[in-house]
């Protein structure tokens, strides 16, 4: 049985070069409008009012992490973290691969042939090969798209094959579920199977960038990033977890947009590892976020799990029935300031985003080097409902680099890197707190955009730094006294409770989870890490 090839490819280098046989079709590089109309015609999905793609992903509508596995090896033995990521042996991964092929025989796939990382030079080469062809379109927007030219000369370096309908057996693959992503860094292979949710995908090209850039010296880094307008260009990195705002906060019309979620920093600068963006839709106001939100009245937007009228197709961005993690994936180039090269210099400014659930924490805070790396290995964040299957209210949680589950090796790589690169090119480095104030999730609100923005705008202008500062009782760290256009008790959030023991004995308990979640990286950092470490002296 030979495979019908549809659209451009490397004919040298087909789908029979991974081990794939017996295909019906492989549809290659197919753009936007086919997609649609294969995607379509196959029932995944419907059209919302403007032409955005709307699929619904079943009972996955976030990340499976604990359905991760990575094939414990001689080459992974003493350089993955495993107290952070699955194993499964070189024998299970052969067993599941031999699987995904049978279980590919006689289908028709997608194949798109892509690239993640900007820079020429530190990147990977990603095929991935899918079923559904709105996956196809997905992945197409998210990773960057080489000239059509270079197609008949394209050879992978890593190669995803994502077949939802495949269904994991525990006892013979050595996962957990019926659900599976399993990672072989020798193979330069993924496997996706029993999930539709799309987000696995350009997660596992991040995670791959992970393992493989600290080696030549980049740092990788699970943030979004935006630059000046001027001629220098002064960059900003955003480090945050899904739901902190590293999407909506470096979309900002006054600046250049680099990327959303994944970026790479070397001795020549930063550069976006995608060539799109994955924004987060619950909630979405025309008038808070009018760049994300006229993406989804764009054809080519593929929006996910977005709940849409049955007659008139226009979304309600409100309705979380399906979940809160609701997105909407579109190519870079549909916001106005995005950057042509996905490359600027060296940031000047380095943000990392809490979601503060016990509403403790002040808007903002300014860092010393140690403090960062403080900061950036404790990760201290709320995991928002719906990131993930099965949480529906926020919970907190300390996720190590801001992005522990994608995170191969061990933290300690990514923040010596850090570390060195804010020394060496004299970052500015802050705290900001996008979760809640005056009281927790339940009694608080969340901080106001309003107020973040106009910290945000100071902090990168430079201003900030010439206002008073007063050192945190319970932090330790560096808090503005008074801010032009920013109500003082907001900068101080005892100010902000109506029962100020309540406060101390919920910052209290926060300090203490800081001190015990660090506990596992002591001995990985030097002594002024450790003395930046939360106390209750002050406090005393």
């Amino acid at each position: 049985m030979s495979v019908t090839n549809i659209g451009d490819y490397n004919a040298a280098h087909g789908s029979d070069a991974i081990g794939l046989r017996k295909l019906k079709a492989v549809h290659w590089n197919l753009e936007a409008p086919r997609l649609y109309e294969e995607a379509l015609a196959r029932g995944e999905g419907q059209l919302a009012r403007g032409g955005a793609f709307v699929a619904t992903t079943g009972s996955h509508t976030g990340r499976s992490p604990k359905d991760k596995f990575v094939v414990r090896d001689a080459a992974t033995e003493n350089e993955i973290w495993w107290d952070n990521n699955g194993a499964i042996t070189p024998e299970q991964f052969d067993t599941l691969y031999s699987d995904f092929l049978a279980h590919a025989e006689g289908r028709e796939l997608f194949g798109q042939d892509l690239r993640g990382g900007a820079d020429p030079v530190h990147g990977v080469n990603a095929r991935v090969f899918t079923e559904l062809a709105w996956h196809s379109l997905f992945i197409r927007n998210l990773l960057i798209r080489p000239d059509r030219a270079t197609l008949a000369t394209y050879v992978p370096d890593l190669t995803i094959i994502d077949l939802p309908s495949f269904q994991a057996d525990p006892h013979q693959h050595g996962c957990r579920s019926k659900t599976v992503i399993a990672i072989n860094f020798a193979r330069k292979l993924v496997l996706i199977g029993g999930s539709a949710y799309a987000g696995e995908m350009k997660k596992s090209v991040f995670t791959y960038l992970n393992y493989m850039l600290p080696g030549a010296g980049v740092m990788p880094m699970h943030c979004s990033a935006n630059a000046a307008l001027d001629e220098a260009g002064d960059s900003a990195l955003f480090f945050g977890l899904s739901g902190t705002g590293k999407t909506t906060l470096s979309n900002d019309s006054s600046r250049q947009l680099l990327g959303d979620d994944e970026h790479g920093w070397s001795k020549d600068g930063i550069f976006n590892f995608e060539g799109g963006c994955y924004a987060k839709t619950i909630r979405l106001s025309r008038n808070a976020e009018p760049e994300i939100y006229a993406t989804t009245e764009r054809f080519g937007t593929v929006m996910e799990n977005v709940v849409i009228h049955p007659e008139t197709r226009v979304p309600d961005f409100d309705d979380a029935s399906l979940t809160e993690n609701t997105r909407c994936a579109y190519p870079l180039d549909f916001i106005a300031n995005a950057s042509a090269t996905g490359r600027a210099t060296h940031p000047k400014n380095i943000v990392m985003l809490t979601c503060d659930a016990f509403g403790v924490m002040p808007p903002i805070a300014k860092l010393t080097g140690a403090e960062a790396m403080y900061h950036f290995l404790s990760g201290y964040t709320a995991k928002v409902a719906g990131t993930e299957r099965g949480l529906t209210a926020p919970e907190a949680t300390f996720s190590t680099c801001f992005g522990a589950p994608f995170m191969p090796r061990h933290p300690s790589v990514y923040g010596n890197l850090l570390r060195d690169l804010i020394a060496a090119h004299d970052a500015d480095c802050w705290l900001v707190n996008t979760g809640w104030t005056g009281g927790g999730v339940g009694t608080g609100r969340r901080m106001p955009i309003r107020v973040t923005r106009r910290l945000l705008n100071a902090a990168l202008d430079g201003s900030l730094s010439n206002v008073e500062f007063r050192r945190d009782p319970y932090f330790g760290f560096q808090v503005p006294v008074a801010v032009p256009g920013v109500e003082t008790e907001v900068l101080s959030p005892i100010e902000t409770w109506n029962n100020k023991t309540a406060f101390h004995e919920t910052a209290t308990r926060l300090v203490t989870m800081f001190q015990e979640n660090f506990k596992r990286f002591a001995a990985h950092v030097d002594a002024d890490v450790r003395a930046a470490e939360p106390g209750l002296a002050a406090a005393a």
